[in-house]
C-alpha cells in the first residue's frame, strides 16, 4: 500500500515504529493493542493468535493482530520469553474529547531484564540486568533488579573473574557498549550464560563522568569521591544501567534509592564449575531446583527471603566478624523456640514487599497491590513483638530498623476497598467513607430512582401541594409538573419550562444538577475514583524507601529464623570459625543426600585439612562407596558455614577459605565446542592458575577423561604441583579411581591416604561408607562391574586383563614407575649393580615403615588385606 493511501491512523503508527524498528510495537486502539505488519506476522506465531488484515479485497492489504488491553500481562509474557524487544504504545488522551486522531506515544519498552509483572517472574530469584563496561585490565559490572529497587555495582580484574559474577548472579539480559562488538572477550562472556537476551548501547552511555551525575541524582547514598577511580569501570556499567532503565520505563525510578558496591574481598568466590558442580541452586540432571543445596535449606516464609537465601549460598561471606555476627543470631532463633515461630507464624502471611515497592515506585501497581501491602503491614507490629524477646545485636538492629509503616497503613485501611476490582478503570477502588464525592456519585449512580423520590417528598412538604409529581422524558430531562389549581404554590425558585392543558412544567437548579450528575454519575464515578486512585499512589509512592527498608529487615530475619529451625530439626552444629588454616569436622554429613536420599542410613564422616600435615588427602575406593559424596559434603559444609548458618556435623572448626574449586565429574560443552576431556582440563586449568593457598580444593577422578596412562601420569603431575606449597598448597581433597597415586604418600609430607571401606565376601562387595585411614590398593571396579550385571564370562576375563597390567606397575627394586622423574630413570640406567645385597623387597619397606602400635584394630585390618592383594 502506498503511502499516500495510508490513513492518519496507519501513518501514525508507521511514524513511531520508525523510532522503534526491532521492537513489536503494541499500538492501542481502543480495547486492544494491535499489531501491523512485519510485527502481526511474528507475533500471531508467538502467541498463537488469528492473523487477519486491514484493507482487504485491495491489492496490499496490512496484516493484523491484536491482543486485549485486559489480557496484556499474559501475552507480553511470551512475547519476552520468546526474547522479543516490545513497545507499549498507548493512548495519551480519552478518544471520547480527542479532535482528529488519538494521541499515542511509547510509554514502556519491556525486555527480558526489566520485567516487573510478577506473573512473569520467579517470587525466589532476582531477575537482574547486567550492563557490563570492559576495560584494558579490569571489568565493571553492574546488577540491577527493576522489580525490587536492587542496584548494586563492582568490579573485576580478570575475564575469568567476571565471568564468575555473571554465573552467580544468573541475569536475564546483558548490556554491552556497541563498540565492543569485535572485542574477542565478548564471546566468552556470552557462551557463559547462553540463551542471554543481549543488548548493545551507544558507547556515551558508558561515560564515567556522566555516570557520576546521574548516579548522585538518582541514589542517596552516593556522593561522588575521590576513591572512584578504584571503580572506574564499574561506575561506567552504572550509569549505562540507570540509562538503560529510564530509557525503556520512561518515567521516573522512584524506588531506586540505594547504591551498593559489592568487594571482591568480602566474598568467598565460587567460579562457574563450582556453583555447577556443587549443585548450589541448579541440579546437574535438568537444571531445576530439586535435589540441590536452596531447596534443601530453604524453609523461608517470604520472597524476599527466598532471594536472599539464594544470595547468601552464592556469595558466602569471607570475614569472621561478620560470619559470627549472622551465627549468634541463628544461635539464639535455636534457643528461643517459641519465640522463633511466633516471628515465622507473623511472617507466613507477608507479601513480597519488595516487588510491591518496585511496581508502586513505577507508577505500575494495582488496587491489589496496595490491599497485599496493608495486609502485610498489618503484619508488622506482631513481627515487632516478637523480635522483643530476642536479646542478640543483630536482632536488635534489625528490631530497630523495622518500619511499622502505621501512617500508610492506616491511610491504606481507611481508602482502598477490600475487594477492589483488577482493572483500575472500572470503579469500585475506594472505600465508602474515604471521599464524600465518591459516596454522592455512587449513591445518584446505583439509587437515582430513590433519590428522585426523597426529592420529590421534600418538594410536596416544602410547597403544600400534594400531588407534585417529578417526571422524566428525553427532551426536557427531569422536571417537576404542578396542576393548574396548584400553580399559586409553586416556589419562586421554580423557573416554567412548558405549559400544558391541565398542568405546568417546571426545572430548578437543584434538579438540573441532579440530573446531569445522575446522567453521568456512573462515567464520573470511575473516573473520579480513577484520579484518586494515583493520588493515592502517589502518596505512597514517596515512603517506598521506607517500605523497602522494611522489606530488606523481613528478609534477613528470615532467613535467620530459617536457619535455626534447620538446626533443630536436623541437628546441625555451630561451627567455629576462625583465620587459621584448619578444617576439622566430625560426623559431617551430605545436606542433601541424608535429606533427599533416605532409602539407606547416613553415615557420617570425619575430615582433617590444613596446610601443612593433612594438606593433600588421597580417597581411594570402589565406585557408588561414596568417594563424590563424602568430598562434596566438605566443600558444601565449608559454604554453609561461610553463608553464617550451622551445619551437618556433631562439631565443626574452620578457617576461612578464599575460594571453593571443584572438578567433579564428566560433562561436555558442545556450545563450547569443547569435549569431556577438554572440560575437564579447562576447569583444571583454572583451578591451578587461580588457587591459593586459603583455597578448599576438590578433585574428582582427574584424568578419567582420556587414556588411562596419560590420566594417571596428568593426575599424579597435578597432585603434586597443589601439593607445594611455593606453588599453592591448598586445603585439598582428591578422591581418584587410581590407586596408584596412594604412593605419594610416602615421598611427599602432606599427603595423607584415606579410602572408603568395603567389606569384601565371596568375591562380592558391601559398601560400608566410612571413610578410614590408608589406601587402598584395588579400585573394585570388576566387583562393582558384577553388581551391574555384567556376564561372568566377562568379569573371569576381565580379571586376567588386570593381573596382567598390575604386574607392570613397580620396576625391578619396586617402586612405583609411574613416580620416577627423568633424572631418577637415568640414574638407574647409569647406576653400578650391587652383587652382594639382597634386592629390598617393598613390601618388607612398608611392613618396617608401620608404626603398629599406633593403629586400631579396623586400620590394622585393612593394611594387612592391602598386603595379602600385593603378595597375590
Amino acid at each position: 500500500m502506498s503511502v499516500a493511501k495510508l490513513t492518519p491512523m496507519l501513518r501514525q503508527y508507521l511514524d513511531i515504529k520508525q523510532e522503534y524498528p526491532d521492537h513489536i510495537l503494541l499500538f492501542r486502539m481502543g480495547d486492544f493493542y494491535e499489531m501491523f505488519f512485519e510485527d502481526a506476522e511474528r507475533a500471531s506465531k508467538i502467541l498463537d493468535i488469528a492473523l487477519t488484515s486491514r484493507s482487504k479485497g485491495t491489492e496490499s492489504p496490512i496484516p493484523l493482530c491484536g491482543v486485549p488491553h485486559h489480557a496484556l500481562t499474559q501475552y507480553l509474557a511470551k512475547l519476552i520469553r520468546a526474547n522479543q524487544k516490545v513497545a507499549i504504545c498507548d493512548q495519551m488522551e480519552d478518544p471520547r474529547f480527542a479532535k482528529g486522531i488519538v494521541k499515542r506515544a511509547v510509554t514502556r519498552v519491556v525486555t527480558p531484564g526489566v520485567v516487573i509483572e510478577a506473573e512473569e517472574l520467579d517470587e525466589k530469584a532476582n531477575n537482574y540486568l547486567m550492563a557490563i563496561c570492559p576495560g584494558e585490565s579490569t571489568f565493571g559490572f553492574c546488577l540491577t533488579d527493576l522489580s525490587t529497587g536492587e542496584f548494586r555495582l563492582g568490579q573485576t580484574d580478570s575475564l575469568d573473574a567476571l565471568v564468575d559474577e555473571m554465573v552467580r548472579a544468573e541475569p536475564a539480559e546483558l548490556i554491552f557498549p556497541q563498540s565492543v562488538q569485535g572485542d574477542e572477550r565478548v564471546p566468552r562472556l556470552i557462551a557463559a550464560l547462553p540463551g542471554r537476551f543481549i543488548n548493545y548501547l551507544e558507547d556515551r552511555a558508558f561515560d564515567t563522568t556522566a555516570a557520576r551525575e546521574e548516579l548522585a541524582k538518582q541514589f542517596d547514598n552516593y556522593r561522588a569521591d575521590e576513591s572512584d577511580h578504584q571503580f572506574e569501570t564499574a561506575l561506567g556499567a552504572a550509569g549505562a544501567a540507570l540509562y538503560y532503565l529510564r530509557l525503556t520505563q520512561k518515567r521516573d525510578l522512584t524506588h531506586l534509592r540505594r547504591l551498593s558496591i559489592d568487594r571482591a574481598d568480602s566474598f568467598l568466590v565460587l567460579d562457574e564449575a563450582a556453583k555447577r558442580n556443587l549443585e548450589l541452586t541448579a541440579n546437574l540432571r535438568d537444571g531445576g531446583r530439586k535435589n540441590t543445596l536452596i531447596e534443601v535449606l530453604d524453609q523461608t516464609r517470604t520472597a524476599m527471603g527466598a532471594r536472599l537465601l539464594r544470595r547468601w549460598i552464592c556469595y558466602p561471606l569471607c570475614r569472621v566478624d561478620a560470619i559470627e555476627e549472622r551465627l549468634d543470631a541463628v544461635a539464639e532463633g535455636v534457643r528461643l523456640t517459641s519465640d522463633r515461630e511466633a516471628l515465622t507464624d507473623a511472617m507466613a502471611t507477608i507479601h513480597d514487599l519488595e516487588r510491591l515497592a518496585g511496581r508502586i515506585g513505577l507508577a505500575s501497581c494495582n488496587a491489589r497491590d496496595l490491599i497485599a501491602l496493608r495486609n502485610s503491614l498489618r503484619q508488622l507490629p506482631e513481627m515487632k513483638a516478637a523480635l522483643g524477646a530476642f536479646a542478640n545485636a543483630l536482632f536488635a538492629r534489625l528490631t530497630g530498623e523495622l518500619d511499622l509503616l502505621e501512617d500508610v497503613r492506616d491511610l491504606l485501611e481507611q481508602s482502598i476497598d477490600d475487594d477492589p476490582p483488577l482493572a483500575l478503570r472500572d470503579g469500585g477502588l475506594l472505600k465508602s467513607g474515604y471521599h464524600a464525592e465518591v459516596d454522592e456519585l455512587r449513591r445518584i449512580a446505583h439509587k437515582g430512582r430513590g433519590v428522585i423520590a426523597e426529592i420529590e417528598e421534600a418538594e410536596r412538604k416544602r410547597t403544600g401541594i400534594a400531588n407534585l409529581r417529578i417526571r422524566y422524558n428525553s427532551v426536557f430531562g427531569y422536571y417537576i409538573e404542578i396542576t393548574k389549581s396548584n400553580l399559586h404554590l409553586a416556589p419562586a425558585d421554580y423557573h416554567r419550562k412548558q405549559t400544558l392543558v391541565n398542568a405546568e412544567r417546571f426545572i430548578t437548579p437543584q434538579l438540573k444538577e441532579l440530573e446531569e450528575k445522575i446522567l453521568t454519575a456512573q462515567d464520573r464515578v470511575k473516573e473520579l475514583e480513577y484520579d484518586l486512585f494515583v493520588e493515592l499512589r502517589q502518596r505512597v509512592a514517596q515512603e517506598v524507601r521506607r517500605i523497602q527498608n522494611s522489606a530488606r529487615v523481613v528478609a534477613w530475619i528470615d532467613v535467620l529464623t530459617c536457619f535455626a529451625r534447620l538446626a533443630e530439626q536436623r541437628g546441625y552444629c555451630r561451627p567455629t570459625i576462625s583465620d587459621d588454616d584448619v578444617i576439622d569436622i566430625r560426623d559431617g554429613r551430605h545436606p542433601v543426600v541424608e535429606v533427599a536420599f533416605t532409602e539407606e542410613r547416613f553415615v557420617p564422616n570425619d575430615c582433617l585439612l590444613d596446610t601443612r600435615d593433612n594438606r593433600l588427602l588421597l580417597i581411594t575406593g570402589p565406585n557408588m562407596a561414596g568417594k563424590s559424596t563424602y568430598i562434596r559434603q566438605v566443600a558444601l559444609i565449608t559454604i554453609i558455614a561461610q553463608m553464617g548458618c550451622f551445619v551437618p556435623a556433631s562439631s565443626c572448626r574452620l578457617g576461612l577459605v578464599d575460594r571453593v574449586f571443584t572438578r567433579v565429574g564428566a560433562a561436555d560443552n558442545l556450545a563450547r565446542g569443547q569435549s569431556t576431556f577438554m572440560v575437564e582440563m579447562t576447569e583444571t586449568a583454572d583451578i591451578l592458575k587461580s588457587a591459593t593457598r586459603r583455597s578448599l580444593i576438590v578433585l574428582d577422578e582427574v584424568g578419567r577423561g582420556t587414556s588411562t596412562f596419560d590420566g594417571l601420569s596428568i593426575a599424579w603431575a597435578v597432585a603434586e604441583y597443589i601439593h607445594e606449597a611455593e606453588r599453592i598448597g591448598a586445603r585439598t581433597l582428591f578422591a581418584t579411581h587410581y590407586h596408584e597415586l596412594t604412593d605419594l604418600a610416602r615421598t611427599k609430607p602432606g599427603v595423607v591416604n584415606y579410602n572408603i571401606a568395603v567389606k569384601e565376601w565371596n568375591d562380592q562387595i558391601l559398601f560400608l561408607r566410612k571413610i578410614v585411614p590408608g589406601a587402598t590398593s584395588r579400585s573394585y571396579g570388576i566387583q562393582v562391574a558384577r553388581l551391574a550385571g555384567l556376564p561372568e564370562a566377562v568379569i573371569a576375563r576381565a580379571k586376567e586383563v588386570l593381573a596382567n597390567l598390575e604386574k607392570a606397575e613397580f620396576d625391578e627394586v619396586g617402586h612405583v614407575r609411574l613416580a620416577e622423574t627423568n633424572r631418577e630413570r637415568k640414574q638407574k640406567r647409569t647406576g653400578q649393580l650391587n652383587l652382594f645385597a639382597p634386592p629390598v623387597s617393598p613390601l618388607e619397606e612398608e611392613i618396617r615403615a608401620l608404626d603398629v602400635a599406633g593403629l586400631t584394630p579396623l586400620e590394622a585390618l585393612t593394611i594387612l588385606s592391602r598386603l595379602q592383594e600385593k603378595l597375590k
